[in-house]
């Protein structure tokens, strides 16, 4: 592959495992680690959300980062999203992020398989001061529960589960989607391993086409956001 200009940085491309850096690149990359950071911290995170990351490392599950979550906030507040559906609950993090930008009628489908997750979430909840009414947990696998879920009537789904399931979690977002309904798949970079083609394990590879699919995907406007670990972001037409 012939390597192509970078027209913001001025910089001719090539894939990074071939070559190594110049120092100026490296200078580079090093302002990019420094700028991921900063806009991570950029929001900061309250008590109720640092006690629900607590809960989810001593549940081994993994929690959106902080510049994800608000992310979160800020695409369900531009939709005004009264309906949303999340897929994978952990112990809550993402929820709150999700309930903080919704509208204060809006109600939060979420689904978990895990009802220790769904406790710790609640817990959350009640930090936050949520009324019962605005969240409907689900605990089950999500592939049995999506299905029953009613097409087009949901303003934003969100995907934050096991890898295995992503792509059918995928298709059963668009589905749930009304137009101009906004699709987020969480850790869409994986590891930072999505960009790299000499990565091709089963989950690396998953990752990758489910973004493909989604790029393609007549139906959707998409873009990828580089915070937290990836967040691929389309709004159906």
């Amino acid at each position: 592959m012939p390597p192509r200009r970078d027209a913001r940085a001025g910089l001719r491309w090539q894939r990074p495992h071939r070559r190594a850096l110049t120092c100026r690149e490296a200078t580079i990359s090093t302002d990019k680690a420094s700028s991921w950071v900063y806009c991570e911290d950029f929001v900061e995170q309250d008590d109720v959300l640092l006690r629900a990351r607590e809960r989810a490392a001593q549940l081994g599950c993994t929690a959106v980062t902080p510049g994800a979550g608000a992310a979160l906030t800020v695409l369900a507040a531009a939709n005004a999203a009264r309906a949303v559906v999340e897929i994978g609950t952990g112990a809550g993090v993402g929820s709150i992020h999700l309930l903080r930008g919704m509208p204060a009628d809006g109600v939060l489908t979420t689904i978990d398989i895990e009802v220790e997750h769904h406790r710790a979430a609640k817990e959350a909840f009640a930090e936050e001061g949520v009324r019962s009414t605005r969240t409907r947990t689900i605990s089950g696998r999500a592939l049995d529960v999506l299905p029953r879920l009613t097409d087009g009537a949901y303003d934003m789904v969100v995907v934050d589960a096991d890898v295995e399931g992503v792509t059918r979690y995928v298709e059963e977002g668009v589905r749930l989607l009304r137009p101009g309904g906004v699709l987020v798949v969480d850790d869409a970079l994986w590891h930072d391993r999505v960009a790299d083609p000499a990565r091709r394990d089963d989950d690396t590879t998953a990752v990758r086409e489910v973004g493909r699919a989604v790029r393609a995907d007549e139906r959707l406007v998409s873009a990828l956001l580089p915070v937290g670990d990836g967040l691929l972001v389309a709004v159906r037409r």
